[in-house]
């Protein structure tokens, strides 16, 4: 049966544990460092089975980078493009700090040198991204604000919330996060 008429059923369950065996193993082992066996005897399913429907771990670990993305909360809508970005980014900060923020991440850049098909997980990463940032940024615009375009959205906010949990994957402190709003905003 199709999962979009079984959003409960057997198939989201088989993708519920597949995506979180993905995400435990990239983060205990990093990419490239397990199979596609070993994903389906984590999650507790049949390599036939995780075949079947990715074909390849590359088409699987794409699917789990972009589920991942636009599982996240909603877009704020605070009121204010001040408020909105902050909000925004605080979400994303806890997003990439929490139990398999990190692993997305490495995934995203890992797949980008894996072929066509990790070319497009990473920029399809990129362009639900600018998607949501530019949403708000149109909100913003129609309330009478001067809005920055999401590329200086992604420069001067998500890219160095990126960069330094790669360095350091601790949380980002609030006034870390705050601060590259208010440096854009200036």
């Amino acid at each position: 049966m199709d999962e979009r008429r079984r959003p409960g059923g057997r198939s989201a369950r088989v993708r519920a544990a597949v995506h979180q065996a993905v995400t435990e193993l990239v983060s205990e082992r990093g990419y490239g460092n397990f199979t596609v066996g070993e994903v389906a005897a984590r999650a507790g399913v049949a390599d036939t089975s995780v075949y079947r429907r990715w074909g390849t771990l590359e088409a699987l670990l794409t699917d789990v980078v972009l589920t991942r993305l636009n599982a996240q909360a909603p877009m704020p809508d605070t009121g204010s493009l001040d408020g909105d970005l902050r909000a925004y980014a605080a979400t994303v900060s806890r997003e990439i700090t929490g139990p398999h923020g990190l692993a997305v991440l490495r995934l995203v850049i890992a797949l980008s040198g894996k072929g066509q098909q990790g070319v497009q997980a990473r920029d399809d990463f990129l362009a639900e991204r600018t998607r949501q940032i530019q949403s708000m940024l149109d909100r913003a615009a129609e309330r009478g604000e001067n809005p920055p375009d999401a590329a200086g959205v992604l420069d001067h906010i998500l890219a160095p919330m990126y960069i330094r949990v790669f360095l350091d994957p601790s949380p980002l402190a609030p006034d870390y996060v705050d601060g590259l709003v208010d440096r854009l905003l200036r």
